[in-house]
């Protein structure tokens, strides 16, 4: 039998989802997995996750993990769910998610199970989906003395009598387990109180993080007394901001994040939070409150300048103004989100990146920004400069060849996150660019650039332009002053509609032998988004997608490809847990036959609008992909993404 150290040393050679098979195989291997002087291998960062609803960046992993500390385990109420419970209480400490918890007697005995078993060892819980009822509540939280993280949001049905925490003695049962909760997720609440607010944050005096996030709060300003409603009296309806302050008073020396996003906040009402004496918040989100202006931006930063994380997507009357305030007033920003605030400019993104430590930067659907300035910004000489690790250009088509190759040259060391979707003006230059300057990137998203060819993807830029079809002649189209023949005029050939000059097994091996880069150069590639890049076809993807470490792929609207790029897909992405072929209709049974034995680690499949798909590959999906969770096949008609047209596929083929 192997001894504890060399299986810790075999394991260490491994990817950390290969790992994690291993740890199942028997009681050594789960140890040797779990030995704190493992050190992971991989350095890049995680994907963004949702905290509380929001983008949050998270920069890096840590370079000793525990594989199963950050493991949270999800499941739904039901008898099944008891035996999980009792087999969990071997773990020193675990995170739950239980779902469609109600008032009836599974449930109820499931809590009792949670509490029995697992009380002293659950660090963070949620209760999604679930109508909860207080006595069941307060029968659990006094035995989850560990807890550090819980989440009620959407949990109306505990808040709306009023009545929850009503009596002295549950308050002292729940503040001796809750003394050290950190974080409290009271989201998408109607019927939050002034009352009952305080009687729950009375029972938390070391608040970290507080979610208020689409909760309705009094925050309207009264003229007659020059002030925000709540100030002077309570609401018993309502939460109001007069309790919301005092808790941040209260808990100001531990309090460091504070989500109001979906809220109808007003400048008045932000200001009065920014001052409370002695708060220093470190993140702050506040995606799409509508009321907020540039000047309560700049009222936030002159009160809060060590704010790391800020929040301020959506905010539709915000203007560059804000942006130059920001750049001015963090000088310590860390990530900063201005995703859907179309009325930003270039102006003040200069200011921007010369904050040395921003590593997140979310521009979506900024409309007016074409990356000049950010490049100024970063080639500025002697100055600090921005090391960006996630870059968000999603919808900004003003962004062209010359930002994309400049912010590569700029960024080619740090950058992990590249979004580009719908940037429709990038071509094959930007694709050549990323390959060879941002060999680092973990995450590329380049769905919808519709100028993207074969070519870019092998890194060989097309050296012979587009032989288009003139069926009129040189001169176009005759007319006569009458407009006799308006009937033959045909419009203006859109860049779209051209077709690229079509690669040849030369071209294929002059790419082998090249020295250039192409796509295939980005080998820390966890996720691409190739969706609706129409020119593409099995030529670049069947020589460039081979990326062992490979989890997230979409190669929807795609209707040139066939079973040979989903088979080369299977064959050398076989980490992949999420693929998408939507909408490709050269996808046939033969393909998935051919793909799915390589791909048994696949969770999540989409195969809506491949006409081709019959009931042969569900069973070939049965039989080789046993950790499936999600397989879509709707539809069986697929749009064409030049032309927006509804076509009938062809009827299936039978192997």
């Amino acid at each position: 039998m192997l001894s504890l150290q060399i299986i810790v040393y075999i394991l260490s050679f491994l990817h950390a989802s290969d790992r994690k098979e291993a740890s199942l195989v028997c009681r050594s291997w789960y140890n040797a997995s779990q030995d704190q002087r493992y050190q992971v291998t991989y350095p890049e960062p995680k994907p963004p996750c949702t905290l509380w609803g929001v983008g949050v960046f998270i920069p890096y992993i840590s370079p000793f993990i525990d594989l199963q500390r950050e493991v949270t385990f999800s499941f739904p109420a039901s008898a099944s769910a008891l035996e999980l419970v009792k087999g969990l209480s071997r773990k020193s400490h675990c995170s739950l998610r239980i779902s469609q918890l109600d008032g009836f007697s599974i449930s109820r005995s499931l809590l009792l199970e949670v509490g029995a078993c697992l009380g002293s060892k659950v660090e963070s819980l949620a209760l999604p989906g679930s109508s909860i009822t207080e006595a069941s509540l307060l029968n659990l939280l006094p035995c989850l003395t560990s807890l550090r993280r819980l989440d009620l949001r959407g949990l109306d049905s505990l808040f709306m009598s009023g009545a929850f925490l009503s009596r002295e003695e549950h308050r002292q049962q729940v503040r001796s387990a809750l003394c050290g909760l950190e974080e409290l997720d009271l989201s998408n609440l109607r019927y939050l109180s002034d009352l009952t607010f305080t009687r729950l944050t009375g029972c938390t005096p070391r608040l970290r993080r507080l979610s208020l996030a689409g909760c309705h709060i009094a925050f309207e300003f009264d003229p007659y007394r020059g002030c925000p409603v709540g100030m002077v009296e309570d609401s018993s309806a309502l939460l109001s901001l007069r309790n919301l302050k005092r808790l941040l008073t209260q808990q100001k020396s531990t309090l460091v994040a504070l989500d109001l996003s979906r809220t109808s906040i007003t400048p008045e009402s932000l200001r009065a939070v920014a001052q409370v004496e002695d708060l220093k918040l470190e993140e702050l989100y506040l995606q799409g409150c509508k009321e907020l202006t540039d000047y309560s931006v700049e009222i936030l930063v002159r009160h809060q300048p060590g704010l790391l994380k800020l929040d301020i997507s959506e905010c539709m009357g915000l203007t560059s103004r804000s942006v130059e305030a920001v750049a001015h007033g963090l000088k310590s920003l860390t990530h900063l989100s201005l995703s859907h605030d179309w009325r930003i400019t270039e102006k003040g993104l200069r200011d921007l990146l010369a904050l040395p430590g921003l590593k997140g930067l979310d521009l979506s659907q900024c409309l007016n920004i074409s990356g000049a300035e950010m490049v100024s910004g970063l080639k500025r000489p002697g100055a600090t400069r921005a090391q960006l690790e996630t870059l968000n250009f999603r919808g900004c088509t003003y962004i062209k060849d010359l930002a994309v190759f400049s912010l590569a040259q700029l960024l080619g060391s740090c950058l992990r996150e590249l979004d580009l979707t719908s940037c429709v003006n990038v071509t094959d230059l930007s694709v050549c660019a990323i390959a060879t300057y941002l060999q680092e990137l973990v995450v590329l998203r380049l769905g919808w650039c519709k100028e993207v060819t074969d070519w870019g993807l092998l890194g060989m830029l097309q050296k012979a332009e587009c032989e288009l079809h003139n069926e009129t002649g040189e001169n176009g189209p005759m007319f006569t002053r009458t407009f006799g023949n308006m009937g033959f005029f045909k419009p203006p050939r859109m860049p779209f509609e051209e077709k690229p000059k079509l690669l040849t097994q030369i071209d294929l091996q002059q790419f082998k032998e090249q020295a250039g880069d192409s796509l295939l150069a980005l080998r820390r590639l966890q996720e691409l988004d190739l969706s609706a890049c129409i020119k593409l076809t099995d030529s670049s993807i069947t020589q460039v997608v081979k990326y062992p470490d490979l989890q997230r792929l979409s190669l929807s609207m795609l209707p040139d490809i066939t079973d040979a790029a989903l088979v080369s897909v299977g064959w050398h992405c076989r980490s992949l847990t999420s693929l998408t072929l939507s909408h490709c209709p050269g996808i046939t049974d033969r393909g998935v036959a051919q793909a799915a034995p390589h791909l048994q680690r696949l969770q999540h499949l989409y195969l809506s609008c491949c006409g081709n798909i019959t009931d042969r590959s569900l069973h070939l999906l049965m039989q080789h992909c046993k950790r499936l969770k999600t397989v879509d096949i709707s539809r069986k008609f697929w749009m064409h993404p030049q032309t927006n047209a509804a076509d009938q596929s062809p009827p299936p083929r039978d192997l």
